[in-house]
């Protein structure tokens, strides 16, 4: 997948959030969008997911040189972010058979598989409104990490998450990144430090 951006630009009302961003992503490799809190990240992140349309300019999509419908890059994708819901009246076990009704299982992995990366054997048939912010986090990665999709997207990928929890997702990145396009809006190094290249939103304000 490759996604490039062409002179893009987002407002709200009359103030530009960003504009004029030329930039291209390729699968394979990986990028962090930088800035402080409230400097346009998450909602740049959302253009390039078509979850919200540009104030201007285009952007374009395509596997193998042929163009995907905006309305179809969902089907590529795999979002992590503070904002995104789970439905909390539901168990993990539940959770993970209603995610993966939409996206296929990266490795076929099993719930049992997925609840043990999770370490939440005790937590299975738990609702997760009796889930810790941490733990609904780590949820939140997983469905996104293990979702067979060319693309991964991580919005303040760490947010709720001790020490150890930090070390749990860089074993994540080291297990399946390979061959994606991935994506991460942080301010805080230890979210991207493998990223391969740095996107600037103070560049394009």
């Amino acid at each position: 997948m490759k996604i490039i951006l062409s002179k893009i630009g987002r407002r709200f009302n009359r103030e530009w959030i960003f504009r004029n961003i030329d930039y291209a992503f390729q699968t394979g490799q990986s990028y962090a969008i930088l800035g402080i809190n409230g400097s346009g990240k998450s909602t740049l992140l959302q253009v390039i997911s078509g979850a919200l349309t540009p104030s201007e300019g285009t952007l374009s999509y395509t596997i193998n040189e042929k163009e995907v419908e905006i309305d179809q890059v969902f089907q590529h994708l795999a979002l992590a972010s503070p904002y995104l819901e789970l439905i909390e009246e539901f168990t993990l076990t539940e959770v993970l058979d209603f995610h993966f009704e939409f996206k296929k299982r990266l490795n076929n992995l099993s719930n049992n598989e997925l609840i043990k990366l999770l370490n939440m054997e005790s937590s299975k048939n738990k609702q997760l409104k009796y889930f810790s912010s941490g733990m609904k986090q780590r949820v939140k990665l997983i469905l996104a990490f293990c979702s067979e999709t060319s693309i991964l997207l991580l919005d303040e990928p760490t947010s709720n998450l001790d020490e150890q929890g930090i070390s749990w997702y860089h074993s994540l990145i080291k297990k399946f990144t390979a061959n994606r396009l991935v994506i991460v809006c942080s301010n805080q190094i230890h979210e991207y430090d493998f990223c391969q290249h740095k996107l600037l939103i103070a560049d394009y304000k």
